[in-house]
């Protein structure tokens, strides 16, 4: 499965779009689509961040990105068990990585046992950041998304004014 995406400056800021099918090399790195590396080595020097998902997919972040969640999640009050929780799965998995010369990342064998990635994965741009997914599951979701709108129930009041 191919995807076409871009990147696009909005008020200075990078958005990732779209999505790509790459391979893992057998030591499990990932090449970032090049569309990709010239906004990530100019905004982070090649810095990045991945972290998990409880969708059981990986996030990727630019480090000045990540920089910002990261701060907050540690202001976060954490004697609420759900908040440690959020916590521990993201800021104790977070992972600093830096592209090579070729614009590949060597992806943490825990985290790629984590997210179930095999040789296929699905890198998806969601505007400050990528999901990285078993390419499998990607595609499994996707049905799932398109047959149940998504199954979680009922549309959260934040999405009830967006018109697509």
């Amino acid at each position: 499965m191919v995807f076409r995406g871009f990147r696009e400056r909005i008020r200075g800021e990078i958005l990732f779009r779209g999505g790509s099918s790459i391979n893992l090399d057998a030591k499990g790195r990932m090449a970032l689509p090049t569309r990709y590396r010239t906004d990530l080595v100019e905004r982070c020097e090649g810095r990045v961040v991945l972290t998990v998902h409880d969708d059981r997919c990986l996030l990727l972040y630019p480090q000045p990105e990540w920089d910002e969640i990261e701060r907050k999640l540690v202001r976060l009050p954490n004697q609420d068990k759900r908040t440690r929780t959020l916590q521990r799965m993201l800021l104790g998995h977070a992972t600093e990585l830096e592209m090579d010369k070729s614009g590949r990342i060597l992806i943490p064998p825990r985290l790629r046992v984590f997210a179930n990635l095999e040789k296929r994965v699905v890198l998806a741009g969601l505007g400050n950041k990528f999901e990285v997914w078993n390419e499998e599951a990607w595609e499994q979701r996707c049905g799932d998304w398109v047959s149940d709108d998504g199954g979680d129930g009922d549309m959260p009041d934040s999405l009830e004014t967006l018109t697509l």
